[in-house]
């Protein structure tokens, strides 16, 4: 545990979805808090699942963790946190500005940009040391998937220096004296990012190749950034106990593969490794257990982890409910439509883009022309694809990209209609990190259109940056319809399409664990209140499915059974399972394995 022996006030976790930030960062904080150090944990992630892992609802206040002296825990909930911003910034004018006036500016205030900068400025008061931070010895921030993350983390520098060059006092966000006032904020945000006395960036990692890549891309960009205090944590490393068990001998050897073949960059970080357990790490003592030492192989000592489930025998069937279907069995009912649109939606890490671009490929072999896309802004989907076969299409909706084709779009078409000073006010406007939000749902939302013409499979951004594209669209749907008036039965929006299940076709993507499947769950419930109706949800990388004889592995089977139970009779439309493979579903050959292993006997009956 080198990353707690001397941790700085500040420890940052992040990573890929699903590598195990959440449970790292509350071993980390219970570790400290046991040490005697007064702690306050922090969720950043609009999608957190701090409340499941600890066993205490969290709000935007801290509260103690029960059983844990010197804990405190909060989430940043991006919408409470942009009401409340919104009250800071409209509270002084009301009744000073006509009330045209104050009505445009929380016209301004209701888009998702505001959301996502409401959470930033709560992030930046948490790194000031001021309010709800004040006393803590350190303050652990448990953080959203890593291209939500690297935004968060680069916005302190994208505000200060936007403020520091914007002269006309006003910003995609309203009057600009509402971010002037907290200028000396963002900048020392920006000093405490970059100090190495104050601040640690963990980067959480698995065994993997996909993981790892997107660890070494933190690396580069975090450090370009002038965060280069950084430490390594590989989590879940297995060691197989069955050498008879194909699947065990496969993940370990793979793990080992992934290790050897790690990018460059990162073995220059200093690191750690933290080995697989049985169990999942939700509740305070399987969280305190994750950091305690193991005697021991770590599959025989896991076996007998206190208050956990026990294995089945390995003769003994793990049956799955008869009503559970194969991916293939979705791919047929897919092929039937040549267009429409598929997303595929969940939290980061339960293997979205494996689903969706397996999907994509298997239907191309049945020359189906595939358009496969994705909104993540750490998207690798087309590494994921590799060489492409058949009538596939593999695109990504590149934030970059957008907001320069955007900026070029809008400056060629007012060009002709402004002076030089117009024309400079537009460029300073369009310098604004809001600009990333509004060009990133242009994209979307002309994809989404096109669904109309061929079928496209979008492979969505982690859960928490979905939802605020989503809310992106509500906002624009509203606008959209205000100024329709008697046109609106004429009127189509990209919501509309969302919510049209003959159009639309949504894809909840999850693992057979506690935590992913209540993630899920509380997707669905966001999604409902949308509007929007999941078609079916799938249960990727299921053990239970595969079948194992390795104890550790059969441990983790048994328990995901009940969850499979639970999708399938509480909550799911339509069940779909993937068994987990061998090796990491890479190129045409391994994705295609995905939907070959999906029918086989995996998932026979007991």
């Amino acid at each position: 545990m080198k990353w707690i022996e001397d941790a700085p006030r500040h420890l940052f976790f992040t990573g890929k979805g699903g590598v195990g930030k959440t449970s790292l960062a509350a071993a980390t904080a219970v570790t400290l808090a046991d040490q005697g150090r007064r702690v306050l944990l922090v969720s950043t992630d609009p999608a957190s699942n701090l409340d499941d892992v600890l066993g205490v609802a969290l709000g935007r206040k801290p509260r103690p963790v029960p059983a844990v002296d010197g804990l405190e825990a909060l989430n940043i909930d991006p919408e409470e946190a942009a009401r409340a911003y919104r009250d800071r910034i409209v509270g002084p004018v009301r009744g000073v500005l006509p009330d045209e006036t104050v009505a445009g500016i929380e016209e301004q205030l209701s888009g998702a940009c505001t959301v996502e900068v409401a959470a930033f400025d709560e992030f930046t008061m948490l790194l000031g040391g001021d309010g709800a931070a004040r006393g803590f010895d350190h303050v652990v921030f448990d953080t959203a998937p890593t291209g939500h993350t690297l935004r968060l983390l680069r916005l302190p520098a994208a505000w200060s220096e936007f403020l520091d060059t914007n002269e006309r006092g006003a910003s995609c966000l309203g009057p600009a004296s509402g971010l002037k006032m907290q200028h000396d904020r963002y900048a020392d945000s920006v000093r405490a990012l970059s100090d190495r006395e104050r601040t640690l960036l963990v980067l959480v990692t698995r065994p993997e190749t996909e993981a790892l890549n997107e660890a070494a891309r933190s690396n580069r960009e975090l450090a370009e950034a002038g965060l280069r205090n950084q430490h390594l944590v590989v989590n879940g490393v297995f060691e197989a106990s069955d050498r008879t068990d194909p699947l065990a001998v496969g993940l370990e050897e793979g793990g080992r593969r992934a290790l050897a073949g790690m990018p460059e960059a990162l073995r220059a970080v200093p690191a750690s490794s933290i080995p697989l357990r049985g169990e999942n790490i939700v509740g305070l003592p399987a969280v305190r257990r994750m950091l305690q030492p193991m005697d021991g192989p770590n599959h025989a000592a896991d076996a007998v982890d206190a208050g956990a489930a026990p294995a089945t025998a390995a003769g003994d069937e793990l049956a799955i409910p008869p009503s559970v279907e194969s991916l293939d069995t979705l791919v047929d009912e897919l092929a039937e439509r040549a267009h429409g649109l598929v997303m595929v939606m969940g939290k980061g890490g339960v293997g979205k883009t494996s689903v969706a671009a397996a999907m994509a490929v298997e239907l191309a072999s049945r020359g189906v022309a595939v358009h496969l896309t994705t909104t993540d802004p750490a998207a690798h989907v087309a590494d994921v694809v590799g060489q492409v076969e058949g009538p596939l299409r593999v695109t990504r909706i590149d934030p970059e990209a957008e907001v320069e084709a955007y900026r070029a779009r809008i400056l060629a078409r007012a060009g002709k209609d402004l002076d030089e000073e117009g024309r400079a006010l537009l460029e300073e406007d369009l310098r604004s990190p809001c600009t990333e939000e509004v060009a990133v749902f242009h994209a979307f939302s002309k994809v989404v259109s096109g669904a109309r013409r061929e079928l496209v499979i979008m492979d969505t951004a982690p859960t928490g940056h979905t939802l605020l594209l989503l809310d992106a669209a509500g906002s624009y749907h509203r606008e959209i319809m205000r100024n329709a008036g008697d046109r609106q039965g004429a009127v189509t929006t990209p919501l509309m399409r969302l919510r049209d299940p003959d159009y639309t076709r949504v894809l909840l993507v999850t693992l057979a664990e506690t935590t992913p499947v209540l993630e899920a769950s509380a997707l669905a419930e966001d999604l409902a209140r949308a509007g929007i109706e999941p078609y079916g949800w799938v249960v990727n990388n299921s053990l239970a499915a595969a079948r194992p004889s390795d104890p550790l592995l059969r441990r983790r089977a048994t328990e995901e059974v009940l969850q499979i139970e639970r999708v399938a009779a509480e909550l799911a439309e339509r069940t779909y399972v993937v068994p987990r493979l061998e090796q990491e579903p890479r190129g045409v050959g391994g994705l295609r394995t995905m939907i070959e292993r999906s029918v086989g006997a995996s998932l026979s009956r007991a």
